[in-house]
């Protein structure tokens, strides 16, 4: 028999005779694949192909030479001056705000001179050079000027225009002199010359980078070398963009997280297509039956099913490709934000739907389809003829062997747990994963004993309290075992992982809240007006604190200032604090559990730092030890005297007294402001004292209420991608659900026409399947929630803490789980509308006279 001839025959037409439910598989798969490649696409854009906005207008260099709190001027002078061929490009980086658009820019400055004198000497090899040429000439014409900027072009200013920037916590009035084409990968930018962008950002004598072009002879390790004899010791010599891979890195973590996330629909579409092939078969197998005798080899009707498997995979992934695309767009909105939130100020790249994306997408789709097909497929090439035809062997297997899968479970549930105790490899939890992973596969093998042993529990239960139709969906659902547990699976699989994620979210949204209220006891709090970022510490003007400081009513003023530094190449937080105040007023969690007083007094105007949990995760310390750091011209030993909690960021942070760090950086200016108020003032007047006194500046001031809303505004932006993953996942669940049920209607219509034949109502049958798809959705419930806690435990305790080095406290988000557990229940529900209506049309005599 040719075998085109025989799948057609066999699988393809049957299944344009059910178009609905071959469409709900289709899109079941083509929901997951589009999940996946938008979860990939946007992580290519949003942190894949990080390139941070400080890059901007850098050039070809080759070395760059960076500092914590800025290279001193000086040492531009010895490298200008060396007897070497080097091309040296000073240059100040931060961000600033147009005061109308509330649009946040880089903010480069640039030696106008130095650079207009190598755009003269070069020869533009193109239309854009020739333009970018010019431009900058233009702009060395005004050099001088105190108020003249270039911007990029896509930021819709022409020559002449002006513009109003926030700059740390003043409003100035510019004048933008040059139109810059910002293509080739420079991204839109506010461009000053260096000495009016060091008068705007108030640090004077001191450059934030500088970026060296060195001859090709000799090697760049030996130019480093030789180059760093002359440097200070606190200043570091590096390859040109190393900032950029070091945070690159620090995404690696967040952009793989992500990315398993995504793959639970495909898990739950996995279980979805073992349903549907199983389904085939059972539905065919009296034409398995009669083709094996005319001459189909098993190989034949191997080849049938799993080629069904994969038109399935393939229709599906021709669908997901403009379905993840366009996901893809809202996706790296979401990730962009959660990455300049926790992480770096960047912005994302293109959205790329190349070649590579397509093959993505048809493997996984293709290639799920195929592996989740194979084993029932194999199952049915395997029976003899005789074995075939019989209606119930499929079933009576499962029954059989029901125990001994429990009991492969239960193994495989300890392997889980061995799993989940190995440290990470690589920096990455991928024995977490496993664990997880494992956990998954103990359910499924254990869901038939669940299902068997409760519908046989509570059938009469059933059948007391809503009537016949109950009792009769119970034993219909136990007397078909393997597709239910096929079905519970799936869906719970969807369930659990919501569950799991809900808790794991809940419980560090929780205690993130806890955390807040020990470090937040100011009653308010001032900080520079614009974009927030993890990587942005712009400044306050000293005279306004010292203003403010004086006024009645005020108490204390905590000074606080944040530096970011690379440590062992991985950026980190260095942050400053007026421990008087801190001693006052704060309530510190530490790892010690020692009292404040005793860990804050060894800080006090010496050499030791506390730092954070995830510092140090990622650099493998503790208290006690003693690290080395970078600080302007200097190095110093630090010791470490405890380690605390904190959840602001994951990049890490080192927190040490004020005092000690203006030793080594002399910047008064602080980042942020913690204001206590007398306990015999009003909050609100002095609030008013301090709005007259800011008058002038720009700075955004927040009470302790404000800020711990805000805080947990961003915290639910940030996961909000997260939760939009977990609703794929079950959506796709729900209308597996719905397929299943209506192919299990199309199978028992013998059945369901019979129980109309001998009398029962169109509202028994509709009740019938409604009832079936009820119990469904419970049992998924049940195995889900259990499953989920399971999974939670794994998320929080392993994956999350090798990941990121947070330390999270189990809490149980009722309310959450609840609502989402009701609104999965109720979708399950009404899944099983449109089959039940299938049901209630069956004619009774035509299908018992097909028997």
């Amino acid at each position: 028999m040719p075998l085109l001839l025989l799948f057609y025959r066999l699988m393809v037409r049957p299944l344009f005779r059910e178009p609905v439910r071959t469409l709900l598989t289709i899109l079941a798969i083509a929901l997951g694949v589009a999940v996946v490649l938008a979860i990939d696409l946007a992580g290519g854009a949003a942190a894949g192909s990080f390139r941070s906005s400080m890059e901007t207008l850098a050039g070809e260099n080759d070395l760059e030479v960076t500092a914590s709190g800025g290279v001193p001027e000086s040492v531009v002078g010895t490298l200008a001056t060396l007897p070497y061929s080097i091309r040296v490009s000073p240059r100040m980086e931060d961000y600033a705000v147009i005061a109308d658009s509330k649009k946040s820019l880089p903010l480069i400055g640039l030696d106008l001179v130095a650079e207009g004198s190598a755009y003269a000497q070069s020869e533009p090899q193109n239309a854009s050079d020739l333009q970018a040429q010019s431009a900058w000439e233009h702009l060395f014409e005004h050099v001088g000027d105190a108020d003249s900027i270039g911007v990029g072009s896509s930021a819709g200013y022409k020559t002449g225009d002006r513009v109003e920037l926030l700059i740390n916590d003043q409003v100035r009035s510019y004048t933008v002199r040059v139109v810059y084409p910002d293509s080739n990968g420079n991204e839109s930018a506010i461009v000053m010359d260096l000495a009016t962008a060091q008068n705007a950002l108030a640090r004077y004598g001191r450059v934030d980078r500088i970026l060296l072009k060195v001859p090709e002879i000799p090697s760049l390790e030996d130019w480093q070398q030789r180059l760093r004899t002359v440097l200070p010791a606190g200043v570091e010599i590096r390859p040109q963009g190393t900032g950029t891979n070091e945070n690159r890195r620090m995404l690696s973590a967040f952009r793989w997280n992500l990315r398993l996330l995504s793959y639970i629909s495909l898990i739950v579409g996995a279980f979805l297509i073992y349903n549907t092939i199983s389904v085939s078969i059972v539905r065919r197998r009296s034409e398995i039956g009669i083709v094996r005798p005319l001459g189909a080899s098993r190989g034949m009707i191997l080849s049938a099913f799993v080629g069904e498997a994969a038109c399935f995979g393939l229709a599906g992934s021709l669908i997901g490709l403009p379905l993840g695309r366009f996901m893809a767009t809202g996706a790296v909105r979401l990730m962009a934000a959660t990455v300049e939130s926790l992480y770096v100020s960047s912005r994302p790249g293109t959205i790329e739907l190349n070649a590579a994306s397509v093959v993505l997408a048809l493997v996984i789709g293709v290639g799920i389809a195929v592996a989740s097909a194979y084993s029932p497929a194999r199952e049915a090439s395997q029976v003899s003829p005789v074995e075939a035809m019989a209606r119930g062997r499929r079933e009576y297997d499962v029954r059989v062997h029901k125990a001994r899968d429990l009991w492969l479970a239960l193994v495989l549930s300890l392997a889980a747990a061995a799993a989940s105790r190995a440290p990470a490899v690589a920096g990455k939890p991928i024995l977490g994963y496993l664990a997880a992973i494992l956990l998954v596969a103990a359910s499924a093998l254990a869901m038939p004993a669940f299902v068997d042993g409760l519908t046989s529990f509570s059938s009469k239960l059933l059948g007391k309290l809503f009537g016949v139709e109950a009792m009769l969906a119970s034993r219909s659902l136990a007397a078909s075992l393997r597709r239910t547990a096929v079905l519970v699976g799936a869906l719970s699989t969807a369930i659990a992982m919501m569950t799991a994620v809900g808790i794991m979210v809940g419980s560090f949204r929780q205690t993130v809240r806890l955390w807040m209220s020990d470090q937040l006891p100011a009653d308010l709090y001032l900080r520079p007006a614009g974009s927030a970022a993890a990587d942005r510490h712009p400044t306050i003007s000293p005279s306004l604190t010292e203003k403010i400081a004086k006024l009645p009513g005020v108490a204390a003023v905590e000074r606080l200032r944040a530096y970011e530094i690379s440590f062992e190449n991985m950026p980190a937080t260095l942050a400053s604090a007026d421990l008087n105040v801190l001693r006052s007023y704060h309530n510190s969690d530490f790892f010690s559990g020692r009292p404040k007083e005793k860990v804050l007094a060894e800080l006090r105007d010496s050499n030791a730092i506390i730092v954070s949990e995830p510092f140090t995760y990622k650099h493998h310390l503790k208290a006690g030890d003693s690290i080395t750091l970078s600080l302007g011209e200097r190095q110093a030993s630090f010791r470490i005297v405890d380690v605390y909690y904190d959840y602001s960021s994951e990049r890490g942070s080192i927190l040490m007294d004020r005092k000690t760090l203006l030793r080594y950086l002399p910047d008064p200016a602080p980042s942020n402001l913690a204001i206590y108020v007398s306990s015999d003032a009003q909050l609100e007047s002095v609030r008013a004292e301090i709005e007259k006194a800011t008058a002038g500046h720009r700075v955004l001031m927040f009470s302790n209420r404000d800020l711990r809303a805000e805080t947990i505004r961003i915290f639910d932006r940030t996961f909000a991608i997260t939760y939009a993953l977990e609703a794929v996942a079950v959506l796709v669940a729900v209308m597996g659900i719905a397929g299943a049920l209506l192919a299990l209607v199309i199978d028992r219509r013998r059945e369901l026409g019979l129980l109309r034949f001998l009398g029962a109502a169109a509202g028994q049958v509709r009740k019938l399947i409604l009832v079936e798809a009820g119990l469904l959705g419970l049992l998924a419930n049940l195995a889900g929630l259990a499953l989920g806690f399971a999974l939670s435990l794994i998320l929080i305790f392993v994956i999350n803490k090798q990941s990121f080095g947070w330390t999270i406290r189990f809490h149980w988000p009722v309310e959450v789980l609840l609502g989402a557990l009701t609104v999965v229940y109720g979708a399950t529900v009404l899944a099983g509308l449109y089959p039940a209506q299938v049901a209630v049309r069956l004619s009774p005599l035509e299908v018992v006279h097909e028997e």
